[in-house]
């Protein structure tokens, strides 16, 4: 065990367990960094007391940028000195999350000149997360960065940093080139990114099939989730080999169906246009099943985790966008979102809770949608439906008798 400037009987705890401990890592970094060697101190106090003790002491950051610098102050400055500022920094990760070895002994060189050497690999928005350094650090940490190819992500009440599946980088059921498309929004859109200028946080995740590997169904404001609208590709003989091979696919396959579409008696039937698109077949049969070939992505909105309001998950607004170099159709179509929500959103409402207070009925004409039956989360109790055509057709009538 590293040597450590204080007794952490709490935090030492924490080592005893089956997996992997932060703590571990902290007493690995402390003999060389008096701001970790403060920070475990602190911690255990944090735990033995059930509070914590860090405050947000205003907007700290980098000239230019209003985003990508979270300001971390202790209210225990004058006993833990060392990490009086904890500043953390999100550094803009490569789409799919895909680095040579040169370049995270780059990051990880920078940090430990600048920072606590302390990493979060990733945030749960996709950043690169450097955990731990001074006001005084910040503007040289940046420099650095910049000349070695790297800029910051998004903090704060901006669009938050674009992030994505590997796609078809790796994958074979990618229905999108997710990673082209993350590194293009990331670029068009630099001005929110960079400088908060929205009611609170937006996020764009893009997952290149419905297995949703980002899970962005669950966390991102906007879902871009790949799919197709044709048939799904069936190897009749790959289906036997499976069967063959002990996969009782009545059972496991068909049964397991939410839709209830598929039929097996020695040859599979699907009845596409019930399919729901669950990626459970495929899943199931990767050697045999295959999307079909007219892709592009369903684009679902809201989704968020519970801070004002509880958790969401994502609601579909567009069931099938084709998603093609320069993605213009989706580009205009998060503008309009961002201006109607700029016009009516309350300070930390995301965009799913304003939605909600203000309704489809308002948000659809604004962005320049027709309602559609996918939007529907299930119908409404309320048999009191009135529509306005109704109505207007109704006047007409006693207008013209």
């Amino acid at each position: 065990m590293a040597d450590t400037k204080y007794e952490t009987p709490m935090l030492d705890e924490l080592e005893s367990g089956p997996w992997p401990s932060f703590i571990k890592e902290l007493k690995k970094v402390a003999p060389r960094k008096p701001m970790v060697q403060d920070l475990l101190g602190q911690l255990e106090q944090s735990y033995e007391e059930g509070q914590g003790h860090w405050k947000h002491g205003g907007i700290v950051g980098v000239m230019g940028y209003g985003g990508g610098v979270i300001g971390r102050y202790s209210d225990l400055a004058d006993k833990f000195t060392n990490c009086a500022h904890f500043h953390t920094i999100r550094v803009n990760q490569p789409a799919g999350w895909f680095y040579t070895s040169k370049a995270l002994r780059t990051i990880c060189d920078i940090w430990e000149r600048h920072g606590s050497g302390l990493t979060n690999m990733h945030g749960s928005t996709g950043d690169i997360v450097l955990l731990g350094t001074t006001t005084s650090e910040l503007e040289p940490t940046f420099a650095e960065l910049t000349a070695n190819g790297f800029d910051l992500g998004g903090s704060g009440s901006d669009m938050r940093t674009p992030s994505c599946c590997v796609g078809k980088a790796r994958c074979e059921w990618a229905c999108y080139d997710t990673m082209a498309l993350t590194y293009d929004l990331t670029q068009s859109f630099q001005d929110a990114l960079h400088r908060p200028a929205f009611p609170y946080k937006f996020k764009i995740k893009s997952a290149g099939c419905p297995n949703d590997c980002v899970a962005s169904i669950a966390r991102a404001d906007l879902s871009i989730i790949g799919t197709w609208r044709d048939d799904i590709r069936v190897d009749q003989e790959g289906v036997k080999a499976y069967e063959k091979a002990g996969l009782n696919i009545e059972r496991d396959v068909c049964g397991r169906c939410p839709a209830r579409c598929m039929e097996y008696s020695g040859k599979l039937m699907i009845d596409n246009r019930a399919c729901v698109h669950c990626m459970h077949c495929i899943n199931a049969m990767p050697k045999a099943l295959r999307p079909g070939v007219d892709t592009g992505a369903t684009i679902l909105i809201g989704s968020k985790a519970p801070i004002v309001q509880g958790a969401l998950l994502s609601s579909v607004l567009v069931p099938f966008m084709k998603i093609e170099p320069p993605y213009q159709e989706l580009k205009d179509l998060i503008e309009k979102m961002w201006e109607w929500r700029d016009e009516n959103g309350k300070s930390r409402e995301r965009i799913g809770e304003l939605i909600q207070r203000m309704g489809m009925r308002n948000f659809l004409p604004a962005v320049g949608l027709e309602p559609n039956p996918d939007m529907v989360f299930h119908p409404r109790a309320n048999p009191y439906v009135f529509y306005d055509e109704y109505f207007v057709a109704e006047e007409e009538g006693e207008a013209q008798a």
